[in-house]
């Protein structure tokens, strides 16, 4: 907003200038006189600082290290307004968002991500991922597939892909996806979780057994199977 001056010496020009135009006995053309210069402040020709897309993404990145999500939310949306292909902040934006459980928001903000990363495989990933927390699990294993046919061995791809396969009970295909990352003894940890998230326990302790037995040194294994026990 700017400030209007209140200089006296502002004033007194515009009482002149008046004075001038309504004097009958001067015969000076005024008309074609320069307009006197009004005095101004500092505070005219200041402009109010520009916020960036980055100072917007850090302040995003403060109210989420303060559970503040809504707020980081905010920030996060301030930022791809500024900078559409600001990929840290459509990253968290829809991080966020799915976290908010605001799903149609956050799958768009997804698909906006795999467009700015080319594709990625990583995009598809969270894509996929984000479809699944919504309940769409159709949509989810395209997206998954569709990264994977940008890179087959993408790590994130392949083991949400298998995990969701695994709770279908399409184990064939979820080992399938699994091995194509993880090593035998991680495949089986990972299809023991499933089981065990599912309830269904002595088919997570027999996976346990088994990962345990490709590598006696799995204490992550270890521990879940002794926690069944």
């Amino acid at each position: 907003m700017r400030m209007r001056s209140s200089n006296p010496i502002a004033l007194v020009v515009l009482c002149v200038g008046l004075l001038v135009g309504c004097a009958s006995k001067d015969k000076s053309d005024t008309s074609k006189q320069p307009a006197a210069p009004t005095a101004k402040t500092k505070f005219d020709t200041e402009k109010e600082p520009t916020i960036s897309a980055d100072t917007r993404f850090a302040a995003g990145q403060l109210a989420e290290s303060r559970e503040d999500r809504v707020n980081a939310m905010k920030q996060y949306e301030e930022a791809v307004k500024l900078k559409p292909d600001h990929i840290k902040a459509l990253y968290r934006l829809g991080v966020v968002q799915a976290e908010l459980k605001m799903y149609p928001n956050a799958i768009e903000t997804w698909k906006r991500y795999v467009k700015v990363t080319h594709e990625s495989a990583a995009g598809y990933a969270n894509l996929g991922f984000c479809y699944e927390l919504s309940g769409d699990l159709k949509a989810a294993e395209g997206a998954y597939q569709k990264g994977i046919a940008k890179d087959a061995k993408n790590e994130p791809c392949r083991v949400n892909y298998g995990l969701m396969l695994a709770r279908q009970d399409r184990m064939t295909d979820a080992v399938n996806n699994l091995r194509a990352v993880l090593t035998p003894a991680q495949v089986a940890y990972n299809i023991g979780s499933v089981h065990e998230l599912r309830g269904k326990k002595e088919q997570a302790k027999v996976e346990y057994q088994k990962a345990l037995s490709l590598d006696p040194d799995f204490n992550d294994a270890k521990q879940r199977l002794a926690a069944l026990e």
